[in-house]
């Protein structure tokens, strides 16, 4: 999946989103393989749902149809994705904080840390709640319930150890710097409301949404300073960054060194091609590669042309920076700029803050990525393929003569690559059926079944032309991120990170330790790991600044593939890959890509 910022803000916001109850396996359970298995709920509102988050009678009708179809969902359904179940559980967790079942909240906690697999979020998962909890059992006054709750707080922050949960703590303290009543109501009143005005409903995955909020308004957001005021004392007495395993490990191509040039295609939103005027691939129409708009239609721009919005670019970079600054906890004047402005925002200022930053994230975003694949390697010779993504808060309905056009698109952009002699592909993006669910949702159609059959049939025209024209290029080794949703791509059909083919490889992101972020998606079809975490870059127009995601992990891969393809011309993909493999370090899941050792492992004598 694609990094872009608009994901990213949100994500921030909705981070307990998510639902489960308590499973057990039982041969009369239906077997849950894959995302689109899991059963569909509508729930039809009687006011809208911004109104709902507000009126308590209304909540709590909507709340109990809720926990009743999961608690069923979880009885009939043998679900065996953990993420899944953490979806459902984080849903349970909310609904309990509200009824405020203590008992139930403390197991819930147990059960989410049971499920989880990385080790901050294991550490971190439900501090809040937990917190909360232990305040609220000894019935404070209510004056004094915000500072006892900062105590309890504290208290299971204090002890955490450092090296494994700063990732997690700073994120943690960013989304609540951010985060604010306004925030909430905005964002439902300009994205849920009108969704469920036109489908005259709203789905599961919304309602877990208005569920996570209202927790959110009620609970959470009136502790935000004692929330933060406690993160902010953790991260002050732990100065330390968490010791670098990655840089050691790069290499540089020296200029003067023998090599042959490689051309290296960036199939992302676009990049600024004056910043690599040295590596620039030419075809015989004097242009650096393709570029198509939002319909799939061919554009010369091989960067988005920002329009109107071009005078707001010193604003939104300097936003965008702000939001990187704050989830890094770096003290900057872009950072209190930032604070300044979520603090005031009004509801009727989310959408256009949030289009915003979609716009000049995704604006960005290839550039970023073209930074990261052509580093150290001056054989390097960039390939440009811009596609356009939609940054606004409700897309455009996804359709079927869309989903065609986009598949002869994805045939002619590798067919271009092949012409012009690409080796390497990096792919940092990527989307799934579900989210083709969300979309048709988001435009108003309100019948559940038909929205499902809907979406596979659009799904499975872009899956189809998009593995076909992998297959139609065996001389080219793709690089596909795996995503940022820390979910396991085959279980939610997340592609192209969910296909595997022999000359293609999946790359899932670790910090500069080499630990697996808190994003990365995961599977059996993430081959390797690399660096995603806070990745020094460039943006249009030459600034540099630090991204993180699986998209700036996968281009790592696919600067390696580049060195090695200049360095032997004659290997093939599988070959590379083999190598690639070959120099990667295991450790649990995590398969740590090691360049030094990778190259060394291609000039090392052969057997004979």
């Amino acid at each position: 999946m694609r990094l872009s910022f608009t994901p990213l803000v949100l994500t921030l916001v909705w981070a307990a989103l998510a639902a489960s109850a308590l499973h057990s396996a039982t041969p009369a359970k239906k077997v849950v393989e894959k995302a689109d298995d899991l059963p569909r709920h509508t729930y039809t509102l009687p006011k809208p749902p911004s109104e709902v988050l507000r009126d308590d009678a209304a909540f709590t009708t909507l709340a109990a149809a809720v926990k009743k179809d999961i608690l069923s969902d979880l009885a009939t359904h043998d679900v065996q994705d953990r993420t899944a179940l953490q979806r459902y559980k984080s849903t349970l967790l909310n609904l309990a904080v509200l009824e405020r079942d203590f008992a139930t909240v403390r197991t819930l906690i147990a059960e989410l840390r049971a499920l989880e697999e990385k080790s901050g979020q294991k550490l971190t998962t439900g501090l809040v709640a937990e917190a909360w909890t232990s305040a609220s059992i000894k019935r404070p006054d209510p004056a004094a319930f915000t500072q006892l709750f900062q105590a309890d707080f504290a208290a299971l922050v204090t002890p955490l150890p450092w090296e494994t949960v700063q990732d997690n703590l700073k994120e943690l303290k960013s989304g609540y710097e951010i985060r604010s009543d306004s925030l909430i109501l905005g964002l439902t009143k300009e994205q849920i409301d009108p969704a469920a005005a036109k489908a005259g409903n709203i789905s599961g995955d919304v309602a877990g949404q208005l569920i996570s909020f209202r927790n959110q308004l009620v609970n959470y957001l009136p502790l935000k300073f004692a929330i933060v005021a406690a993160l902010a004392d953790k991260i002050a007495a732990h100065k330390t960054e968490k010791p670098d395993r990655w840089t050691p490990t790069l290499v540089n191509l020296a200029a003067n060194s023998t090599g042959t040039p490689v051309k290296i295609g960036v199939w992302d939103s676009g990049v600024d091609t004056a910043l690599f005027k040295a590596n620039l691939h030419t075809d015989s129409a004097g242009r650096h590669g393709f570029g198509y708009d939002l319909h799939a239609n061919p554009v010369p721009e091989l960067v988005f042309p920002l329009g109107a919005a071009e005078a707001q670019t010193p604003q939104a970079v300097a936003r965008l920076k702000g939001f990187l600054d704050l989830q890094a906890s770096i003290d900057s004047e872009e950072a209190s700029d930032l604070q300044r402005f979520m603090s005031a925002l009004q509801p009727d200022q989310v959408k256009p803050m949030v289009e915003e930053l979609g716009l000049f994230g995704n604006w960005s975003h290839g550039t970023h990525v073209a930074g990261i694949a052509l580093a150290g390697n001056p054989f390097a010779r960039l390939v440009v393929g811009r596609i356009t993504f939609d940054h606004r808060m409700i897309p455009e309905k996804p359709t079927v003569e869309q989903a065609r056009k986009d598949a002869a698109a994805y045939l002619a952009a590798v067919a271009y690559f092949r012409s012009a002699g690409v080796r390497v592909i990096n792919m940092s993006w990527g989307g799934s059926v579900r989210d083709i669910e969300g979309a048709l949702e988001a435009n108003g159609m309100g019948d559940a079944e038909a929205r499902k059959k809907s979406a596979r049939e659009i799904f499975e025209i872009g899956r189809e032309a998009l593995f076909a024209a992998f297959k139609s290029a065996p001389e080219i080794l793709f690089v596909a991120a795996a995503g940022n949703s820390d979910n396991n791509v085959k279980f939610d059909e997340f592609i192209p990170s969910s296909f595997q083919l022999p000359h293609m490889i999946t790359v899932g992101a670790v910090d500069q330790a080499g630990e697996e972020t808190s994003f990365s998606s995961f599977g059996p079809m993430v081959n390797v790991h690399a660096n995603g975490f806070e990745v020094d870059s460039y943006i249009p127009g030459g600034q540099r600044l630090k991204f993180s995601g699986t998209s700036m992990a996968a281009p790592q891969v696919a600067n390696l593939a580049g060195k090695l393809f200049a360095l032997d011309p004659t290997l093939t993909p599988e070959k590379a890959k083999a190598l690639i493999l070959a120099g990667a370090e295991l450790k649990g899941r995590v398969n740590l890509i090691n360049p030094a050792k990778t190259l060394a492992l291609l000039k090392a004598p052969k057997s004979p």
